[in-house]
């Protein structure tokens, strides 16, 4: 554990670095509030500091940088708690109240405006179908030849699907179809219309196989979501890092799998390499579940540099993800994802 003076040192390093991206030095920090000793002693605890990996000096004559195991004791011992700001606070929550559509149209504007409040990329990773359960489950006749079949899951999402009937069905046997789905699916996923049993009407029978298909059909992937990719381009000093890390971005099966086993370690941030995905070596990555009654059925993230406002950006994930999982658990006016 870093004493006090080593403390305020480092901490006027790193808040520093994040604003302006330029090596720190001795001068700057000893005007900084809380540090009050000489520059002479900033030098000599800013040189301790580099020997035990807090710090980095880029260039001989030049100032210190912050290292991965810098911005991580400022992580878990400095950083203040942060706070959107109001005009931040008011855009949020002004998506929100407003939102509506397809699981995916939800999802995909939520990235984009997680990128656009943070100045990040922002990864959503959405709920799955199969995974979720069945809260009710409707047949409803559109005509003499199709019925559309309605089922509202646990995790917000209203799964539609329309389809087409062997021959005319009567509105009593689509309710009789309706029961008989409601009484086997009802607390259930969706995965288990396959064993749905047959009521011995043919008729029946036959508008239920329809419908456990056509949402059989449907996506079991986690959908995810990447925006402000082109952000990261700024981000970087060479296009080297520029490219790698715009690559790895559009690799989807990658940033799950991210943010899937950053949250199994128990962390809300990973930085730099702490992550082990070696092409966002020089990235950090701050995720939050999405909670919908008490069940995690999905992710909300952002990626970007180490030296990212790391107060900032915690707090505009942890309110995203909030918002989006009560609107998910609302699950009022969004349409589901399947093909219908």
């Amino acid at each position: 554990m870093l004493d006090e003076r080593k403390t305020a040192i480092l901490r006027a390093v790193v808040q520093e670095y994040i604003t302006t991206a330029q090596p720190v030095g001795s001068t700057h920090v000893a005007n900084a509030a809380g540090v009050m000793v000489s520059s002479a002693t900033v030098r000599n605890e800013m040189a301790v500091l580099e020997q035990e990996g807090y710090l980095a000096q880029p260039h001989t004559s030049a100032g210190r940088i912050p290292t991965d195991k810098g911005y991580r004791f400022f992580v878990d011992h400095m950083a203040p708690p942060g706070r959107l700001d109001q005009q931040a606070s008011q855009r949020v929550g002004a998506f929100f109240d407003t939102a509506h559509g397809r699981l995916e149209e939800l999802l995909h504007q939520t990235t984009n405006l997680l990128a656009q409040v943070t100045h990040h990329a922002a990864v959503v990773v959405g709920p799955t179908t199969e995974s979720s359960k069945v809260r009710s489950v409707q047949v409803v006749g559109i005509g003499a030849r199709h019925a559309t079949i309605v089922a509202v899951l646990s995790n917000g999402v209203v799964e539609s699907e329309t389809v087409e009937l062997p021959a005319e069905v009567s509105d009593i046997k689509l309710a009789a179809a309706s029961a008989h789905l409601q009484q086997h699916l009802v607390g259930r996923s969706l995965e288990h219309g396959r064993s749905v049993p047959s009521t011995g009407d043919g008729e029946v029978d036959a508008v239920c196989a329809l419908a456990t298909d056509a949402f059989g059909a449907s996506n079991s992937e986690q959908p995810v979501f990447v925006g402000g990719a082109a952000s990261m381009a700024q981000a970087f000093d060479t296009v080297e890092t520029v490219r790698s890390v715009l690559h790895t971005l559009e690799q989807q099966y990658v940033m799950v799998t991210l943010v899937r086993d950053i949250l199994h370690r128990g962390l809300s941030v990973a930085i730099g390499v702490e992550h082990g995905v070696e092409p966002l070596a020089a990235c950090s990555v701050i995720v939050r579940p999405i909670v919908v009654d008490g069940e995690h059925v999905g992710t909300v993230g952002v990626l970007g540099p180490t030296r990212m406002d790391y107060p900032q950006a915690l707090a505009t994930v942890e309110v995203v993800s909030d918002r989006l999982g009560r609107r998910l658990g609302d699950g009022a006016g969004i349409g589901g994802s399947g093909n219908g």
